[in-house]
């Protein structure tokens, strides 16, 4: 018999500064299929998560929010429950890389690297510098023109046009993102891993090359990196201060660069959760019987294909068994966007009542091996859920189980095994290949095949007919076979679907009357005389009117977009009469943030607007847009305020300020109304001239 297996599975670290969106939710039910299906098979999973917490990102974020990177990152990692509960995603612990166990594993492994390894070098840097923040300017905070493609609008380490990875003084008329201003170049001393050392390019070459870990198109793009005319770059892993990050150690207000301790954070969950329980972490890392796995999406396969594996051996850790690469989750098509109401909420999701199982199950019948996008089409959803899950494996039980409870007292045959029967011998004999299918991530081939085994059951369901069965009380031992069979038959498609079905699968387990299923329980088959319970209801059908409550609708076009539309099918408003440049001057516009807005009880048209003005308070508005906003879609959003407006008292408070707003001439005929949204980069309080 074989051991069983130690492994140590992850997925990418989601970074705290916002909500679960549905890509990381997509991501978590492919890991979680997989470490359902190992537990089953007996091997020992531990299966942990964190947020990532570091990089300037996060510090900006905090310092507009008015609280400590700290409290920000706190603030969101106290929402995560909700959606991995939500959708049975069962990781062992979920941890930060702000943590203690963190923080000591980026600076053991970076001296590893340092002292033993010689790969560290110190460099001077030109480097971008935002003279308006008085900060050097993070890779994420840049745009401009790839030097590759001349794609515009690209970030400053990687374009996700084409692919290119570079470095953010080769980008073509960059700009800050913060505030707009055109960096300027400044000195800095930097720490860089050597990658391009020799050691580093010939052990990732024999790791990532050689036809046994990677996926093909992994493995074909790692060749292009290892081999490209450039070769590979030293990797640059500080920043300088402010940042909100680890120190690097000896080197005061230097920090890791966030890519550095982020998957370290893996290792760190690992730690803390084998803290919690008791267990040796070292000894389980050194075990040569450990195999590690990350499941991650396609952006982000040049870290974990290079820099990950080489830090990891050359500081004396195990690189990855493997790396599961997938690709992005798309709607009908298209990338995801929730201006034109595409955009899936997976909270939403939960909120309006459809069931986790029916999202995991169809995403789960997409999903492949390979580094492919998946489709969620509304149409295509609706009819395999109620195909699948419904018609086909549902309705096995449904027509069965209630005869056995009604006329037999619940009890299973002592007859239905005596003789072969081939429905079930096909069923018993499809589970191999079925587990092969799971162990490499064919998901949608061994839902396929597990629903041509339910189509087979339906089969002898349909030619042995028990509804007419039972209209005939001499039939009653036939009827208690054909049905005894169907709910064996059922138990074994269960099991098939239990790492998609966790939670169905429990409700099956309390229909049978039996311990939670393991793969190995495919030939132990019910006893005869075992007593199953009464049947309820299993799973409901997907109705389309849930599908429409869950995209939500487009958002308002912007203005310019707005005007042009107007203009062709009404009268522009006439302009108003000729105004000095002095007049303009006295009325005081500033950019505000929306950080907070709330319908008025009483009121029809006016929402309340909390606004912050970069004045170390926050303003009350109100303003008569109901009719076009939600007030959720409006928080965080920048806009424009009349801010030296003399404060109005009205019947549900006091008003201080206006917002700028679109509108037809005849509101009426065309009752549109389109706030004023400034472009990324504007700050509260900045004042338009």
């Amino acid at each position: 018999m074989n051991q069983p297996r130690k492994l140590f599975v992850t997925t990418a670290l989601p970074y705290a500064n916002g909500a679960f969106h549905i890509g990381h939710i997509m991501e978590y039910i492919q890991a979680d299929i997989w470490v359902r299906f190992q537990r089953m098979q007996g091997n020992e999973v531990n299966f942990v998560g964190a947020d990532d917490a570091h990089g300037a990102p996060i510090m900006i974020a905090a310092e507009k929010a008015g609280v400590s990177p700290q409290q920000f990152v706190a603030n969101i990692a106290a929402g995560r429950k909700q959606y991995l509960d939500g959708f049975h995603i069962a990781f062992d612990n979920w941890h930060s890389t702000d943590g203690p166990e963190n923080h000591e594993l980026s600076r053991e492994i970076y001296r590893r690297l340092r002292d033993d390894a010689q790969l560290i070098s110190v460099k001077t840097i030109e480097q971008f510098f935002d003279p308006v923040k008085s900060m050097f300017l993070p890779d994420r905070y840049i745009k401009g023109e790839c030097p590759r493609c001349h794609a515009k609008d690209q970030y400053g380490d990687s374009c996700e046009v084409c692919g290119a990875v570079y470095a953010a003084t080769e980008l073509i008329n960059p700009y800050s993102t913060l505030t707009g201003a055109t960096p300027v170049m400044k000195s800095s001393e930097h720490f860089f891993f050597r990658l391009s050392d020799p050691r580093c390019v010939d052990f990732l070459r024999e790791w990532a090359l050689d036809g046994k870990r990677l996926q093909p198109e992994v493995a074909n793009k790692a060749r292009e990196w290892l081999e490209g005319d450039n070769g590979l770059g030293d990797w640059d892993i500080s920043r300088d201060a402010p940042y909100f990050g680890i120190e690097i150690p000896d080197a005061p207000g230097k920090y890791f660069y966030v890519w550095l301790d982020a998957p370290i954070g893996y290792l760190a969950s690992l730690k803390n959760y084998f803290n919690k329980t008791g267990r040796d972490f070292d000894a389980f890392m050194a075990d040569p019987a450990t195999e590690q796995y990350h499941f991650i999406g396609k952006d982000i396969t040049y870290f974990h294909t290079l820099f990950w594996p080489a830090m990891l051996k050359f500081s004396g850790f195990r690189a990855p068994d493997n790396v599961f690469v997938h690709g992005f989750i798309t709607v009908s098509g298209e990338k995801m966007s929730k201006s034109r109401g595409t955009g899936i909420s997976p909270l939403r999701y939960l909120e309006i009542g459809m069931n986790p199982e029916w999202l995991r199950y169809y995403i789960a019948a997409k999903l492949s091996a390979k580094v492919e996008d998946v489709d969620f089409n509304p149409e295509d959803f609706i009819a395999r859920v109620n195909s699948d899950l419904i018609g086909k494996y549902v309705n096995i039980a449904s027509r069965a189980a209630g005869f056995i409870t009604k006329r037999f007292e619940g009890r299973i045959s002592a007859e239905w095994n005596k003789a072969p029967e081939p429905v079930l011998e096909r069923l018993r004999a499809a589970g191999p290949e079925i587990r092969e299918l799971y162990e490499a991530r064919e998901y949608g081939k061994a839902l396929r095949a597990v629903m041509e085994l339910a189509d087979a059951v339906n089969a002898y369901v349909d030619a042995n007919k028990p509804w007419e069965l039972a209209k005939n009380p001499e039939n009653g031992q036939k009827l208690q076979e054909v049905c005894s069979l169907l709910m064996e038959a059922f138990r074994i498609l269960t099991i098939y679907l239990k790492p998609v079905l966790p939670q169905l699968a429990t409700q099956v387990e309390a229909l049978l009357n039996i311990a939670p299923l393991q793969w190995s329980d495919v030939g132990q088959p019910l006893a005869a005389g075992h007593r199953i319970n009464p049947y309820a209801h299993l799973m409901t059908r997907v109705e389309p009117k849930m599908l429409d409550a869950l995209f939500e609708p487009p958002a308002a076009p912007s203005a310019p977009a707005a005007a042009a539309k107007e203009a062709a099918s009404t009268d522009i408003e006439a302009l108003a009469p000729q105004i000095t440049i002095d007049d303009f001057a006295k009325v005081d516009l500033r950019i505000a943030r929306i950080v907070n807005c709330e319908t008025v009880e009483g009121s029809d048209k006016l929402l309340r607007l909390t606004l912050d003005v970069g004045e170390g308070r926050h303003r009350n508005v109100f303003s008569g847009i109901k009719s076009a906003y939600k007030p959720e879609d409006l928080v965080g959003k920048l806009t424009v305020l009349v801010a030296n407006l003399a404060p109005r008292k009205m019947k549900f408070g006091v008003s201080e300020g206006m917002v700028l707003a679109a509108s037809a001439a005849d509101e009426k005929a065309n009752p549109g109304i389109y706030i004023l949204n400034p472009w990324p980069g504007a700050e509260p309080g900045m004042r338009i001239r």
